[in-house]
């Protein structure tokens, strides 16, 4: 268990909201507890960002944030969490805004298809049809994900390597699931940690149905990672899904990907919404929001 008041005290507020067997319960009763559990660690636009939602392709929804400040071409394309099961336009609200707010950069995020009413590929296919979109007017983009947002954010950018789609500048990994093996590493260790257990890993596999052997649907089945964007991948300690950030990173290196890899040892699954009452995750958030003004190029 990390040691860390903040963190220890965000775990249990967020038990308050989600409780810890919270899979055990009905889809609509999860994502009931996930919308509140978002709003209780809501936090104040910053003064002048906008946002305007859309469509893509007439039936995907997103929006559009926008700082007071853009000082870059570049996009930044945020793909939310929640296990493909829970998660909308607004349970990352806040996030993307002070992410565009800090980058000085517009941000779109996406509401893709949930399972179980929607299995593998369809979340996987809508966040890919937003990136094309997003890629057709020639203006830069760095995609960035957390947790199965993550894993999505990896994939399409896999796929966009493999159909020769050009335009992406870089790739941000915040503690995500890449399919790494259930049995060994931080999912034997951790599989116990709080906020998230090796079990509720293998049940959201499980709704979700997505090809273990395809690396689209888990990247750390792609062998030749060799043509990748420039990249920052972020876990925690923590965390059974510690270990495929760990991995991941290693391999992008391995093949020549310039890749930063920050590890919040004191953290657990996300502690993105800890930020603003968790010292190690505010830090995380700062470094975090740096690697993604480096990405868009305004630092």
């Amino acid at each position: 268990m990390p040691t860390e008041e903040g963190i220890l005290a965000f775990h249990r507020r967020c038990e308050e909201f989600y409780p810890a067997d919270a899979v055990d319960a009905s889809i609509d009763e999860q994502r009931k507890w996930y919308d509140a559990l978002c709003a209780e660690f809501d936090a104040p636009s910053p003064v002048g960002l906008t946002r305007e939602d859309a469509l893509v392709g007439g039936h995907i929804p997103i929006r559009h944030c926008r700082p007071q400040t853009v000082s870059t071409r570049t996009r930044i394309y945020y793909i939310h969490g929640g296990g493909f099961v829970v998660g909308s336009l607004n349970s990352h609200d806040a996030i993307c805004a002070e992410l565009a707010d800090f980058a000085q950069a517009e941000l779109v995020s996406v509401d893709y298809r949930l399972a179980p009413e929607h299995v593998w590929p369809a979340a996987f296919d809508d966040c890919y049809a937003v990136l094309q979109a997003l890629l057709s007017d020639g203006r830069p983009v760095v995609v960035a994900g957390d947790s199965g947002g993550g894993n999505l954010t990896a994939g399409i950018i896999l796929k966009a390597r493999a159909e020769g789609l050009a335009g992406i500048v870089g790739q941000v990994l915040i503690y995500p699931g890449l399919g790494g093996n259930l049995v060994s590493g931080s999912y034997v260790d951790m599989a116990e940690a709080p906020g998230l257990t090796t079990a509720d890993v293998s049940y959201y596999r499980d709704i979700l149905k997505a090809p273990a052997e395809n690396p689209f649907a888990a990247p750390l089945a792609e062998t030749d990672l060799s043509g990748l964007p420039p990249s920052y991948i972020t876990g925690a300690f923590f965390d059974p899904l510690r270990d495929d950030a760990r991995i991941y990173a290693a391999r992008l290196a391995a093949a020549g990907v310039n890749v930063t890899f920050r590890e919040e040892p004191q953290m657990i699954h996300a502690w993105l919404r800890a930020r603003h009452m968790s010292e190690g995750a505010r830090e995380g958030f700062r470094r975090l929001a740096e690697a993604v003004a480096v990405l868009v190029g305004t630092r």
